[in-house]
């Protein structure tokens, strides 16, 4: 992702911050006031401030010596230190080449020091600043000094207006608490000490958002307040219980706890609960542990290795799971794939298409090509489409997907067919396409602009695709075989669809998946499947596709077996538009002659 993008979201975030602790426009503070004339008597200046930085401006929550609550942000100090999270000295504002033309300077202003309001999340508000008329000189100990003040100041803001520390419906302590209290383990426990934490969480999203659309949303209240009970009575006994988020509580395992035991202790923690709690029918807890040490491992770095340590027992049905970085490092990759396809999907460059021929097994001339999909990233280079699919699958952007896809096929399909070269083109189709009200229409339209017969485009769809809304899927495979598009049930065998309801599909062509190809010569079992396979779907009335063809072995068994069409690496490997040409052109050749 570009600097100047990521620069952009985290000053979207720090604004973000700033506004949630509705400090802007606030009326005059004491509390702020008193703070903020310490700093002018301490440093013995006339100017002091409380400097929060807004988009274009910066407000002055206190202030001593100054008339006005706002002056403009650009080529105001102390929007550099928000910008940097650092403190900022300059001595004498006219020698400073970025500051000698400010409205600063030209005020009179020679002096400036500010050290920054961080929030816990490591967001830089503004500053606590001091001004002069002279330029000066700071110690080192006016430095710590300027620094202990906002500190000061942060403090106050979370008093006034970090909604406390203690949440109002478990009334156990936050996350904010949970972040004080974990800093303050450097003040009493050894510097690098190892410890265990543990987090759980009581639900995954689908299952709370089953169970609130069931019940309403006094079911969260009525498991959180289970939850509280049984961890008040086993875990409150040794370790304060945070409740860090909705559905997730986190404790500290006292110290010289192992991870073995820890482990044990949770499994039969998770065991009570199934014996105990009500919500155990319709909601899931799981449990993640991570290591850390103490005045080393970041606060926010533990609460996340503890959400992605409870996020994998969920998925893998483990109960309990111990973080681990190499998992961590495949989430955080899979993560920021999601977000990277996004750019690739708006740009023109890095997704192409590339096609495997389809050999028809009786004559040995190539009838068609499956259109697959290539990531080429700017920095990762080549992604794995084995890699980037199942993880886009999952998100919104698979529709986005599939009509770039088709669009892509059809223009390809169209200038072959202005060279000659008349083939039909398959495209996989996921779920989602089926379910949108106008997938059909858009398929037509997109054949219709291209000059294409409907009869030139297949649409594969796997059996599990097919089976999350048989119904919806049905009505809109029916629309677009009534249209004359080809229709293909990919990857058969796999999946765990009814055998009457794929005979009432009007899908031409069943491909049977490689699995069951492969090394198909030394497996006997897998022939009397494949033949039986064969023999079902022509009975059905299908055409078959043998995918994962790599030998010729099995394509003479294929020919025996009555399979209509074939594709693997025997014939090509996936090949780019003009190497397809040069494939097909070489091809037709050596069968002609």
């Amino acid at each position: 992702m570009p600097r100047s993008t990521i620069c952009q979201s985290r000053e979207a975030e720090r604004l973000d911050a700033l506004r949630k602790l509705n400090l802007l426009d606030t009326p005059p503070s004491e509390a702020f006031d008193r703070i903020t004339r310490m700093a002018a008597q301490l440093f013995q200046l006339p100017v002091a401030a409380v400097s929060l930085t807004d988009t274009d401006r910066q407000w002055f929550k206190s202030r001593v010596g100054v008339e006005h609550n706002t002056i403009p942000r650009m080529q105001a100090p102390c929007a550099q230190v928000a910008e940097e999270g650092e403190m900022l000295v300059i001595n004498d504002l006219r020698e400073d080449a970025h500051y000698r033309d400010s409205l600063l300077a030209a005020s009179g202003v020679r002096f400036y020091a500010g050290a920054p309001l961080m929030t816990n999340d490591g967001y830089c508000l503004g500053a606590m600043c001091v001004l002069g008329a002279e330029p000066r000189q700071i110690s080192e100990a006016e430095r710590a000094s300027l620094r202990d003040m906002a500190a000061m100041v942060m403090a106050q803001i979370e008093l006034q207006h970090a909604l406390g520390r203690v949440d109002p419906l478990s009334g156990l302590p936050n996350r904010n608490q949970f972040i004080d209290d974990f800093g303050d383990l450097t003040l009493d426990r050894p510097h690098g000490e190892q410890r265990v934490a543990a987090l759980i969480n009581l639900a995954s999203p689908e299952q709370l958002s089953n169970a609130m659309r069931a019940m309403g949303a006094t079911y969260l209240d009525e498991i959180v307040g289970e939850a509280v009970r049984m961890l008040r009575a086993s875990v409150g006994r040794s370790s304060t219980v945070y409740h860090i988020t909705a559905t997730e509580f986190a404790f500290i395992a006292p110290p010289g706890t192992t991870c073995d035991d820890f482990g044990e202790a949770l499994h039969a923690l998770l065991q009570r609960r199934a014996e105990s709690v009500t919500s155990r029918f319709v909601t899931t807890a799981s449990i993640g542990v991570a290591h850390f040490e103490v005045g080393i491992t970041a606060s926010g770095d533990l609460l996340r290795n503890l959400h992605s340590a409870a996020q994998h027992a969920s998925e893998s049905d483990l109960g309990v799971s111990v973080f681990s970085a190499e998992q961590d490092a495949v989430h955080r990759r899979h993560f920021l794939l999601i977000n990277e396809y996004g750019a690739a999907l708006e740009s023109e460059g890095q997704l192409r298409l590339v096609y495997q021929p389809k050999i028809d097994l009786a004559s040995g001339a190539c009838i068609g090509a499956e259109a697959l999909l290539r990531w080429t990233h700017p920095t990762f280079g080549e992604v794995s489409p084995g890699e980037f699919i199942p993880i886009i699958e999952r998100t919104s952007m698979v529709r986005e997907t599939t009509h770039r896809v088709l669009e892509m096929a059809l223009r390809q399909l169209a200038a072959w067919r202005l060279q000659g070269i008349e083939l039909e083109v398959a495209v996989n189709v996921s779920a989602v396409n089926l379910q949108e009200p106008d997938f059909c229409e858009r398929v037509v339209d997109g054949l219709r602009a291209h000059g294409l017969p409907a009869s030139s485009l297949a649409l594969e769809i796997t059996e599990s695709t097919l089976m999350k809304n048989p119904r919806l899927a049905e009505t809109t495979l029916n629309a677009l075989a009534a249209a004359g598009v080809q229709l293909a049930i990919d990857d058969f065998g796999t999946g765990y669809s009814s055998l009457a309801y794929l005979q009432s599909l009007p899908a031409e062509v069943v491909k049977i998946d490689q699995s069951f190809v492969r090394n198909l010569e030394d497996d006997e079992r897998k022939r009397a499947l494949v033949s039986a396979m064969i023999k079902l779907s022509h009975d059905l009335g299908h055409r078959v596709v043998a995918e994962g063809v790599e030998t010729l072995a099995v394509v003479e068994l294929l020919k025996e077996a009555g399979c209509d069409q074939a594709q693997g690496y025997w014939y090509a490997r996936p090949l780019g538009p003009q190497a397809f040409m040069t494939w097909f052109a070489a091809r037709d050749q050596a069968l002609a002659a």
